[in-house]
C-alpha cells in the first residue's frame, strides 16, 4: 500500500485507484452512454414534429431507412404515434440505467480511493520520526487524515463524474447543434467564453481562501483537542474563560472565512445565472426569427434550444466543479505533505543481534533543531545487571539522553557514539533494539483498554498470571484487586480513571512484562509516596536482576542505592560515580542531598 508520494497530487491519488481502472473506465462508459441517450430524445421528439407530424422529409442515418421503410414509413408512424412516445420512454429508461450505474461506479470508486489514503495516512504517520510527531499538533494531523481524505472522496464521487458528464455533454451537444444549424450553434457560443474566463478567475480567488479555511479548521480542532485533553489542568486552574475566549477567537476566524467563501459563491452563481438567462434569451431571440424566415422547422429549433440548454447549465456547473476542485486541491497538498515526510528507515543490512545490555556513551554531544548543544562530550559505561542513576536541574538533558538511546532521536556521524554490546545503535534495527530498551517517562500514556490490556500491551496473549507478576513488582496489584472489575477494569481516555501514582506504577507493570535487556525510568516515580517508592525499587531489584537499569529521578533516595550515578549540568558531565563518592565531593548531588535532607528532619 505504498503510495508515490514524492510525485503530484494526481500521481498520489492514483496509485490510491491503483487495481480499480476497470470500474473507472466503465464508470466512463457508464457517463458516454447516459448521455448518449438523453441525447436521443430530442432527436426522436424534432422527427415526430417535422415529420410525423409535419410534413417535412425524414432525415435520419442512412442505415436506419431500411428499417423505417420495411415497418412502412413515415405513415407507419402517423398511424402509430405511440412508438414515438415509447421509444422517448426508452431512451429516457436506459439514461436513467446508466446514471444509476454511474453513480453506484464512482461512490464504489470514491470510497475505496478514501479507504486506502487513510490506511496509507496512518501507516505512515506511525513510522514518522518523533520529532515530527513534536512538532505537529494533533487536532491538524487528524484534520488531514479524516475531512481532506473527505473531501478528496467527495470530488471523485460527485464533482470528478460531472466534470466528465458536462465535458461529454458540450461535445456532443455541440457536434448536434452543428449538425442541426451552423448560424444557431454561433449565437450559441458567444457567451462560453466569457463564462469560462468568469469561471477561472472565480477559481483563482476561491482556492485562496478554501486554503486559509482549512488552515483555519485545523487550528480550531487542535484547539479542541488540547482543551478536552488538559481538561483537568483548565478546571484547576480555573481557565475555562480564557479556553473559551481562545476556542471563540479560532472559530470566529473561521466563521468569517466561510462568510467570504460565501459571499464569492454568491457573486458567482447570481452572475452565472444571469449569463445562463441572458445566452438562452440570445437562442430563443434568434431561433424564432430564423423559424419565421423559414430557415429553421420547429422541429429543429426545439431539439436545437433543448441542446443549448443543456451545453450552458453545464457549463454554469464547471464554477461549482472547479469551486470542488480548488477544495480538494487544497485537501490533497495537506495529505501529500504528510506522505511527503521521510519515515524511519533502517539501513538493509540492520542488525538483530543478540541484547545482553552493555552501553557506552562517548564523547555524546546533540542539538536540536535550535543548533542549541543540549548534550555536551557525555561518556560513561553500564554493564549488565548493574544501574545508573541520573540527577540534573530541568533541561540540563537527562530525557534527551535516554531518547538517543531508544533512537527516537538519531546522532549524527560527528555527535559520538552510542553502542549497546559493542554495536553502533544506528546499526541495530530499531523495532529490534526498541523491543529490548523499555521507556517508562514520567507523563506516562494509557490506551482506553482494560488495565490487563494496557500491561500487556507488547503480547495481547500474555496470560493474566503474568500480568499480575509485573503488576506486583510495581506495587499496584492491591490497588487493581481493589476495583470492582480488577484488571478488566476500562482505563479511561489517557487513563482518567486512574490516580496519577497509579498510571505511573501500571506503566511501570506495562514495562517489566515486556522483560527488556535495558529498562529505563524517566522520573516514573514521582507521583508515588516516598515508602512506595522504596518497596518498588526493592523488588524491582529482585525481578531486573541481569538487566541494565537506567534511573532518573529528582530525589536522592531514588537514586542513591544505584551502582553509578550521573550529574549533568547544562548537558555536560559534572560528575559521575557512586553515591558516597559523591558525596565526599562538592558540587550539584552533595548541596541537593544536604537540601533534601534538610527538608527531610524538618518534616
Amino acid at each position: 500500500m505504498n503510495l508515490p508520494w514524492k510525485g503530484s497530487r494526481i500521481a498520489m491519488i492514483s496509485a490510491a485507484a491503483r487495481g480499480r481502472r476497470f470500474r473507472f473506465i466503465l464508470c466512463l462508459l457508464s457517463i458516454l452512454a447516459s448521455v448518449g441517450f438523453s441525447f436521443l430524445n430530442p432527436q426522436i421528439i424534432r422527427h415526430t414534429i417535422d415529420s410525423v407530424i409535419g410534413n417535412e422529409a425524414l432525415a435520419v442515418p442512412d442505415f436506419l431507412l431500411p428499417i423505417i421503410t420495411r415497418l412502412g414509413g413515415i405513415d407507419f408512424f402517423k398511424m402509430n404515434m405511440w412508438i414515438c412516445a415509447v421509444l422517448v420512454l426508452a431512451a429516457g429508461l436506459c439514461s436513467g440505467l446508466c446514471n444509476v450505474a454511474r453513480r453506484y461506479i464512482s461512490i464504489e470508486l470514491g470510497e475505496s480511493i478514501a479507504w486506502k489514503l487513510r490506511n496509507t495516512l496512518y501507516g505512515h504517520i506511525q513510522r514518522l520520526p518523533y520529532d515530527w510527531h513534536v512538532s505537529c499538533q494533533t487536532g491538524d494531523i487528524i484534520q488531514r487524515c479524516t475531512t481532506d481524505v473527505d473531501a478528496i472522496r467527495n470530488f471523485i464521487q460527485n464533482p470528478l463524474n460531472e466534470f466528465f458528464r458536462t465535458f461529454c455533454v458540450f461535445i456532443i451537444a455541440l457536434f448536434m447543434m452543428l449538425s442541426m444549424d451552423v448560424f444557431m450553434s454561433l449565437v450559441a457560443l458567444a457567451l462560453i467564453p466569457i463564462m469560462l474566463v468568469f469561471s477561472i478567475i472565480y477559481f483563482r480567488r476561491v482556492s485562496k481562501e478554501f486554503t486559509k479555511a482549512d488552515e483555519a479548521e485545523g487550528a480550531m480542532q487542535a484547539a479542541a483537542q488540547e482543551n478536552y485533553t488538559g481538561v483537568r489542568v483548565v478546571r484547576a486552574f480555573a481557565r475555562e474563560a480564557y479556553e473559551m475566549n481562545k476556542f471563540s477567537e479560532r472559530t470566529k476566524n473561521f466563521q468569517d472565512i466561510w462568510i467570504r467563501i460565501g459571499k464569492m459563491l454568491g457573486i458567482f452563481w447570481g452572475t452565472g445565472d444571469f449569463l445562463a438567462g441572458f445566452q438562452l434569451a440570445i437562442i430563443v431571440s434568434a431561433g424564432v426569427y430564423r423559424c419565421v424566415q423559414g430557415y429553421l422547422s420547429p422541429g429543429t429549433f426545439l431539439a436545437f434550444y433543448t441542446y443549448c440548454n443543456w451545453m450552458i447549465w453545464p457549463i454554469r456547473q464547471l464554477g461549482r466543479i472547479l469551486s470542488d476542485l480548488s477544495r480538494t486541491m487544497v485537501a490533497s497538498s495537506r495529505v501529500r505533505e504528510i506522505l511527503a515526510v521521510e519515515c524511519e528507515e533502517d539501513p538493509v543490512d540492520a542488525q538483530t543481534p543478540v541484547i545482553n545490555g552493555r552501553i557506552k556513551f562517548q564523547n555524546v554531544s546533540f542539538s536540536y533543531r535550535t543548533k542549541e548543544a543540549i548534550l555536551q562530550n557525555v561518556s560513561f559505561t553500564l554493564e549488565p545487571g548493574k544501574s545508573l542513576a541520573i540527577l540534573g536541574a530541568t533541561g540540563s538533558g537527562k530525557s534527551t539522553l535516554v531518547h538517543l538511546l531508544s533512537r527516537l532521536y538519531d546522532l549524527k556521524d560527528d555527535e559520538g557514539l552510542i553502542t549497546i554490546d559493542g554495536i553502533d545503535i544506528r546499526k541495530i534495527s530499531r523495532p529490534h533494539l526498541r523491543r529490548h530498551v523499555g521507556l517508562c517517562l514520567q507523563e506516562p500514556f494509557l490506551f482506553s483498554k482494560t488495565i490487563q490490556d494496557n500491561i500487556a500491551v507488547i503480547d495481547a496473549g500474555m496470560d493474566l498470571e503474568e500480568v499480575r507478576a509485573a503488576a506486583a513488582v510495581a506495587m499496584v496489584d492491591e490497588s487493581i484487586q481493589g476495583f470492582t472489575e480488577g484488571y478488566q477494569t476500562i482505563v479511561g481516555e489517557r487513563g482518567v480513571t486512574l490516580s496519577g501514582g497509579q498510571k505511573q506504577r501500571v506503566s511501570i507493570a506495562r514495562m517489566l512484562a515486556g522483560n527488556p535487556r535495558i529498562m529505563i525510568f524517566d522520573d516514573s516515580l514521582s507521583a508515588v509516596d516516598t515508602e512506595t517508592d522504596a518497596k518498588i525499587r526493592s523488588a524491582l531489584k529482585e525481578r531486573v536482576k541481569d538487566a541494565a537499569v537506567i534511573i532518573i529521578s529528582h530525589r536522592i533516595s531514588s537514586l542513591m542505592q544505584a551502582d553509578t550515578i550521573l550529574v549533568l549540568k547544562d548537558g555536560t558531565v559534572e560528575a559521575l560515580g557512586s553515591h558516597q563518592e559523591l558525596l565526599n565531593q562538592e558540587g550539584s548531588y552533595r548541596r541537593i542531598f544536604d537540601l533534601q535532607q534538610g527538608l527531610a528532619e524538618e518534616i
